[in-house]
């Protein structure tokens, strides 16, 4: 373990958004082991009707997800039922969602949130850091929540210098800024989590410049990440000194507040 660099008692609350496909829970979950390593208690909730965030910690099996143990358990549904710990001890928590055509999923993620207030998840576990990974195709209804709420103080968008994930990425920082006069989170810059096109980085550098944010870091495409995941587990833990993990360790350096070489 490193040196804590959060002050003590200070839970901070982070989200990260991002195109769907764009590698947000990847990165998340690799983020969320290297800070353990760093030595924070961490909690990652994930907040896709997909319900698989969190997969890559708890060795390729979902968890039962908030929505879904409401709808079997009613009133008697309890933290236990749907807080896991994964690698790492990270603290692994899914709202859920409605099958695909059968009901709004912004709502279903509130209801969940409001469901883990209700229960005190926060108050039980107490971590240190906090991780909402938010599907961002759409920043409407509860896919904002972490925005509009103040659950998040701080937003990272997941990008690659592809044109559709740059547009949404713009979009997610409209959505920041409209609700900005609230003093709810803040952009704290774009992650270019690399797809290898021509002139990347460059154009991930130009967007954030136009969107007045900064490229933070840049993880390299390796077939690591994929070895590790038909592994059930994170890069992180499987090949723990590759450029890929260092460059996880390096963002989590980034979320907990010490600024990298």
């Amino acid at each position: 373990a490193g040196i804590l660099l959060l002050e003590p008692g200070l839970m901070k609350k982070i989200a990260f958004y991002g195109k769907g496909g764009i590698g947000k829970s990847t990165t998340v979950s690799n983020l969320s082991v290297a800070l353990t390593d760093m030595g924070y208690s961490v909690m990652q909730i994930g907040c896709d009707p997909k319900a698989d965030s969190t997969i890559n910690l708890t060795k390729g099996e979902k968890i039962p997800t908030v929505l879904t143990m409401m709808s079997q358990k009613g009133s008697g549904i309890t933290l236990d039922d749907v807080v896991f710990k994964g690698s790492g001890n990270v603290y692994c928590a899914e709202t859920g969602g409605p099958k695909p055509g059968c009901g709004c999923a912004g709502r279903g993620i509130i209801t969940a949130f409001e469901q883990l207030e209700l229960l005190g998840i926060y108050e039980r576990y107490n971590p240190d850091i906090v991780i909402y990974d938010v599907l961002g195709d759409v920043v409407c209804g509860g896919f904002a929540l972490p925005i509009r709420k103040g659950y998040a103080e701080e937003v990272y968008i997941v990008t690659s210098g592809e044109k559709m994930a740059l547009y949404a990425a713009d979009n997610i920082q409209q959505a920041v800024i409209n609700n900005s006069s609230r003093g709810y989170a803040k952009v704290k810059g774009l992650v270019l989590n690399s797809r290898n096109i021509p002139n990347e980085f460059e154009a991930v550098n130009e967007a954030a410049i136009q969107m007045k944010t900064e490229l933070l870091l840049k993880i390299p495409r390796d077939s690591i990440i994929q070895e590790a995941e038909n592994h059930g587990m994170t890069a992180v833990e499987y090949a723990p000194q590759s450029e890929i993990s260092q460059a996880y360790r390096k963002l989590a350096k980034i979320v907990a507040g010490e600024t990298p070489e």
